[in-house]
Parts: C-alpha cells; sequence; structure tokens
C-alpha cells in the first residue's frame, strides 16, 4: 500500500514507472485483443441481445447464460470472438504516447505515436469519402443493429484528437490533410436536429435521428477545435448549436441523462465524463460563461454522486438495469481525464484525482503490467481489452505525468502558432505553446 507521503509527493513518479511496465506489456501482449462487446457482437450473443430487446421475457433467457459469463467467468469471451484491432484503442494510445513524448523527448515515444495514427489511417471506415471511424464488430443496440464501419460520432473525435497531437509535435502536411478531411465529415454527414431557435441535436451515425447528448457534445468539441485548427467559422458555427443542446438538456441537479427519449434515462460514470470533458476543452478554447456554468453544477453533482465511499469511481448514479461488476477501469480511466482538465477551474478535482490515482496503481496494475479491467462483486475480470479500458488508462495516466511534470493544463486543443517541423525541439514543446 502506497504510504501518505508517497501518494502526496511520489505519485507521478511511480505512475511513470506504472507506464513503462505497460509499454513492456503493450510490446509483448500485442496491438489486437478481446473486448467488452466480444460477447454480443458474434452471431449467437449478437442474436441473444437482439431478442432481448424485442422481447425482453424471453431474451432474458437468452442472454443470461452470457451475462453470468461476464460475471463469473469472463475469460469465456475467447469462445465467442477473437482479438480485434480498435481504432479507439489506437487513438488513445497514439495520444498517450504524445504525451510520454512532450514529457521525457525520448524519439522512441514519438516514433510510437506516430505509428498508432499510421494504423488509424489504415482503419478508417473503408466506404465513407472522408476520414471516420466506427466499431469493427456489429453494435446491437435498442434501437436495431448497428453495423461495423459505420462511421459514429463518438468514435472519431478520438481520431481527431490523436492526429492533433501528433501534428502539434510535428506538422507533417498528411496529417493536416487528415484533420481537414475528419471535420467536413463531422460537418456534412453528421446531420442536424433543430431542437430551438439556438440549438441542435446531432446524429450519432450518418443514418440516425440524434437525441444523445455525448454525441452532441463530441462533435460540438471536435468542430469548435477544427474551427480554430482550420479556420472555418462556420463549424463554430454548427458546434454552438450542439453545444446549447448540450446545455439545454442539463438537469436541475446537474446531471445528463443518456439521451433525450425518454428511455434511455440513466446517469452513469463514463458518458458523464464524456460530456463534461468534451465542455471542458470547449470552455478551454472559447471560454464560454455558459459552459463554464453547465460544468459547476455538472462536477458538484458528479463528485457528490458518481463516486463511492472510498473515493473512487461507481458506475452508476441512475441506473438502466442489474449490473454484474462493482467498478469498471474505464470510469476510472475517465474519472483522471476530467479531473485533469477541470482541475485548474475547480480545485476540489485535485484531491479525486490522487485517490483515483492511487487506487489504480494500488489495486489494479496486474504483474505483467497490465490493468485489471472490472472489479466483479466476486473477483476481478483480469482479461486485457484494449478499448475496455487499457488505451484509456495508459492515456490517462501518461497525461498525468505530463501535467503533474509541469506539461501544460490540458491536451493540445487548438494550433495557435506554426507547429515544429522537425523533432530537434522535444519535451519543451508543449510548453512552450498557448494551449
Amino acid at each position: 500500500m502506497l504510504t501518505r507521503a508517497a501518494q502526496a509527493n511520489g505519485l507521478p513518479d511511480v505512475v511513470g514507472g506504472v507506464l513503462a511496465n505497460f509499454v513492456r506489456w503493450l510490446e509483448g501482449f500485442g496491438e489486437t485483443s478481446l473486448d467488452h462487446q466480444t460477447f454480443f457482437s458474434g452471431r449467437v450473443g449478437g442474436f441473444a441481445k437482439a431478442l432481448y430487446y424485442r422481447r425482453p421475457a424471453l431474451g432474458m433467457a437468452a442472454v443470461a447464460p452470457i451475462i453470468a459469463c461476464e460475471a463469473f467467468l469472463p475469460s469465456a469471451r475467447r469462445f465467442f470472438g477473437g482479438p480485434t484491432r480498435f481504432p479507439i484503442a489506437d487513438a488513445h494510445y497514439a495520444m498517450g504516447f504524445a504525451f510520454l513524448y512532450a514529457t521525457d523527448g525520448q524519439p522512441e515515444d514519438f516514433r510510437k505515436a506516430a505509428h498508432f495514427v499510421s494504423e488509424l489511417e489504415k482503419s478508417r471506415c473503408p466506404d465513407v469519402e472522408e476520414y471516420c471511424w466506427g466499431y469493427p464488430f456489429d453494435w446491437v443496440t435498442r434501437n436495431g443493429t448497428i453495423q461495423k464501419q459505420t462511421p459514429l460520432i463518438t468514435s472519431t473525435p478520438y481520431a481527431y484528437e490523436a492526429f492533433l497531437h501528433v501534428f502539434s509535435l510535428d506538422a507533417r502536411d498528411e496529417w493536416k490533410q487528415v484533420l481537414t478531411s475528419i471535420a467536413r465529415h463531422a460537418m456534412v454527414d453528421i446531420k442536424d436536429f433543430r431542437t430551438s431557435e439556438t440549438a441542435s441535436s446531432c446524429s450519432y451515425t450518418p443514418y440516425d435521428t440524434g437525441g444523445v447528448i455525448n454525441a452532441a457534445a463530441y462533435r460540438s468539441f471536435l468542430l469548435t477545435s477544427a474551427s480554430q485548427v482550420l479556420g472555418n467559422e462556420q463549424y463554430r458555427k454548427t458546434a454552438d448549436r450542439n453545444l446549447r443542446f448540450v446545455l439545454d438538456n442539463q438537469n436541475p441537479d446537474g446531471s445528463w441523462y443518456y439521451a433525450v427519449d425518454g428511455v434511455r434515462d440513466f446517469v452513469d460514470h463514463f458518458h458523464t465524463c464524456f460530456v463534461m470533458k468534451a465542455l471542458a476543452k470547449i470552455h478551454a478554447i472559447t471560454g464560454d460563461e455558459a459552459c463554464l456554468a453547465a460544468l459547476s453544477r455538472g462536477i458538484t453533482y458528479y463528485l457528490a454522486n458518481l463516486f463511492g465511499d472510498d473515493g473512487l469511481p461507481k458506475p452508476f448514479s441512475r441506473a438502466p438495469r442489474l449490473t454484474v461488476y462493482k467498478r469498471e477501469l474505464y470510469d476510472c480511466a475517465e474519472a483522471i481525464n476530467l479531473c485533469l482538465l477541470l482541475r485548474d477551474r475547480f480545485p476540489e478535482c485535485e484531491v479525486t484525482l490522487d485517490t483515483v490515482v492511487a487506487g489504480i496503481v494500488k489495486d489494479w496494475v496486474k504483474p505483467d503490467g497490465s490493468f485489471r479491467s472490472r472489479q466483479l462483486f466476486l473477483g476481478w475480470d483480469n482479461v486485457p481489452m484494449h478499448r475496455w479500458a487499457q488505451s484509456q488508462m495508459f492515456r490517462s495516466l501518461a497525461f498525468y505525468c505530463h501535467q503533474k511534470k509541469g506539461g501544460p493544463p490540458g491536451p493540445p486543443l487548438r494550433v495557435s502558432s506554426a507547429p515544429v517541423h522537425t523533432l530537434k525541439e522535444t519535451a519543451n514543446v508543449w510548453n512552450r505553446r498557448a494551449v
């Protein structure tokens, strides 16, 4: 167990060692993995889940054995599907290595960041003109099955951020062209749905009718950033309408439901983080006072309702269903990310930040260097899954070390002056650039 002194003074160094061990694990394990959705993305699991949504009573019998495996035998995933490459994971790994490079200036870290964005270029949705990304599996949802390689506005912004990270370090024209294409996709292919004189919801894919809060938050951030990076004012106008939709649908207590359809009215940890991370980044770019006010209400709700008595994240404050786990690695990763983004505006995030990081170091790091995936009610889910959430935790801890060692208070969100064109300037690049 970490001593109080280690937690107060030495935690960034401890995390640095955790990251070094994780990198060694990643090199040995490889860049594909099973996934949280492996149980349900194949033919058998997909059929059972779809039946559950269509006919709940009958479907419950079909999904019950799978849920039992999820709760008591997580390694059974391998019988439902094989290892897969996940674009979201590649984006997080690219950002994580970019943070490491900006912190310590090791060229190998930049090489790895560039490698992962190169993999993103390969995994873009093949049937769409612009650069965009979805899931590499069929995703069975309440509203039907979203086919693999369907663009998702909840996936594409991570790739945008990954390319922006590496572009801020080395201004390769190919990376700027990708950023330009991503922004066009988010602007044109993702659809708007007017909800008031000043607000619009947006579609989750190019083909649905909108209403999901975090989808609008993601798109608003991407287009707000792109309006600065690419000098396109129309992007900002569209982003502002999506932002107003998010702000208009904040609950009086400061929370957000997942969607405004009257059905998906749950409040969970990582979707709450998704929304507030987007608002934090938008506020960092624009200084929007309404955005800051929403964050103030949101952080009050978040810290009071989405953490346990031990100060660590809990999955839901308002659950949609019975859960089979106690705690989620994804929630912990997003809690770290959010607190890092907001601690300069809300100092109360600092205690939560170090509590969560110390908890991860204490209980979630496996002997091989990877992270546990879930704390179950009985035992742990130790199946390493890049998308859920090895890559997210790697990025969040790299971001943590970068900030604790003197980096700026956030990742690159805009490029306010011409980025360097060589790698001669290394560890001090981001520290000299306005964020």
